[in-house]
C-alpha cells in the first residue's frame, strides 16, 4: 500500500486540532497504513503552533510546517510540497472523513488507470450537503462558474481530496494562486493537461461557523476567478 500524507491546514485552531488530529492518527494505525500527517500552522494568535509543536513531539506521524501569515490556499501548496507520501489527503481541522480516505486511496492505488485527483464532492452523486442554505448556494453558482467559464468536468473542487503526489507535483510548482483557489486551480490544471480526475459523494456538516463571512468571501472569488480566467489564457 502506498504512504499516505494527509495536509492539515489549521488556523486558530488551539482548542481542536489536538483532537482531530489524535483522530486521524489512530484511524490510520486502525487502518495499519504507513502515513504522516503534516499539520500546517498558518497566522494563528491562539496558540496553535504551541498544540502543533507538542503533538510532533508526542506523536511520531506528526510534522509541523509553520507559514506566517494567515492564507489556506498557501497552506495547502505549502503541505503538498512538504509531504512525502504516494498519496496526499487534504483535511480540514473541523471537516475530515477517514471512510472517504479509505475509498479515495483505493481508487488512486488502482494499478489500471486511477485518476490523479479524487474529489470529495458535495454535490456529485450520493452526497449529502447538510451546510446552511447560503452555503449550498454559494457553491452551486461557484460551480456553475467553474463550468461555464473553464469548462470543468467534476462537479465541485473544494473540500477534501485525495491525489497522487507524482504526477501532480509539477503543477502544484505552477499554481499561482492561493486563498480560496489553490485547490480549483490545481484541479483546473490537471484536467487542462488531460489528467484523469475522478469524485466521490461525502456527506457535509457544519462542525462550527466558517472562519471566514461567505458573504465577504463571494466578491474575492469572484475576482479571483477572473485572474485565474486570465492566468490560464495567457499560457495557452
Amino acid at each position: 500500500m502506498s504512504r499516505i500524507s494527509v495536509i492539515m491546514p489549521a488556523f486558530n485552531e488551539a482548542s481542536t486540532l489536538a483532537d482531530s488530529v489524535n483522530e486521524v492518527v489512530h484511524g490510520l494505525r486502525v487502518a495499519k497504513r504507513d502515513f504522516e500527517v503534516v499539520i500546517v500552522e498558518n497566522g494563528s494568535t491562539d496558540g496553535t503552533l504551541d498544540v502543533a509543536r507538542r503533538l510532533a513531539g508526542e506523536i511520531p506521524e506528526v510534522v509541523v510546517v509553520d507559514l506566517p501569515r494567515a492564507d489556506y490556499g498557501l497552506a495547502l501548496r505549502a503541505g503538498f510540497l512538504a509531504a512525502d507520501g504516494d498519496v496526499v489527503v487534504n483535511f480540514d481541522v473541523d471537516y475530515f472523513d477517514l471512510e472517504f480516505l479509505a475509498d479515495a486511496a483505493i481508487m488512486l492505488e488502482n494499478p489500471v488507470a486511477p485518476p490523479v485527483i479524487v474529489v470529495g464532492s458535495k454535490r456529485g452523486k450520493g452526497a449529502v450537503d447538510r451546510r446552511s442554505p447560503l452555503r449550498r448556494v454559494v457553491t452551486a453558482a461557484f460551480s456553475l462558474v467553474l463550468r461555464t467559464l473553464f469548462r470543468l468536468k467534476v462537479s465541485d473542487t473544494h473540500g477534501m481530496k485525495g491525489m497522487r503526489r507524482e504526477p501532480l507535483l509539477p503543477l502544484v510548482e505552477q499554481c499561482q494562486f492561493g486563498t480560496d483557489l489553490f485547490d480549483t486551480e490545481l484541479i483546473l490544471r490537471a484536467e487542462r493537461a488531460g489528467l484523469p480526475v475522478d469524485e466521490i459523494g461525502v456527506e457535509v456538516t457544519e462542525r462550527r461557523p466558517s472562519r471566514t463571512s461567505i458573504v465577504r468571501r463571494i466578491p474575492r472569488s469572484i475576482l479571483g476567478l477572473l485572474r485565474l480566467r486570465m492566468a490560464l489564457w495567457r499560457e495557452r
